[in-house]
């Protein structure tokens, strides 16, 4: 499936949560939600990204904003990667890639001339009325986290991309 384009509907999914509970994304209506994509568990830019997420949670959480991690690893490997380093959002496993490729983020990838499928490290943001209003590749792990909050602050404040100069 293709990445959908700023301003689609959000494709809608329901994953399990590493707390036990489902996160449902039609669900969520009425308020933003941030979905950080990112590739495994307990790896270095894995790690970094985590970590800088759940050090500004609060602020996402400031703007009312469900944030919410998504890797194909299991729910038993998120509870060990949280409990490791201490991370504080909500982990949804996502091994069977339905949320993946409904966002067309399961892509062919290339690494030292190897080519293999792979999650391509998107965050997203959705709006309260379930729109898509950002999707940012996350080309440079250090500093994604606080450039996803300055988007979300450009989402809530009514600047879409089209309007941004």
């Amino acid at each position: 499936m293709t990445i959908p384009q700023e301003g689609d509907v959000a494709p809608d999914f329901t994953l399990p949560l590493d707390d036990g509970t489902s996160f449902t994304l039609s669900a969520q209506r009425g308020s933003p939600v941030v979905l950080y994509f990112y590739p495994d568990d307990d790896t270095g830019g894995c790690i970094n990204e985590n970590q800088e997420f759940s050090e500004l949670r609060s602020a996402f959480a400031d703007r009312k904003a469900r944030l919410v991690g998504i890797s194909p690893n299991t729910i038993e490997s998120h509870q060990k990667f949280r409990k490791k380093y201490n991370l504080l959002v909500p982990l949804a496993a996502d091994p069977d890639h339905l949320a993946i490729e409904a966002f067309g983020l399961w892509q062919l990838k290339k690494l030292y001339g190897r080519e293999f499928m792979g999650l391509i490290r998107t965050s997203i943001i959705i709006d309260a009325e379930g729109k898509v209003p950002r999707i940012i590749r996350a080309t440079r792990i250090a500093g994604h986290a606080a450039k996803m909050l300055d988007a979300l602050d450009e989402v809530l404040a009514g600047k879409s991309p089209a309007r941004r100069k």
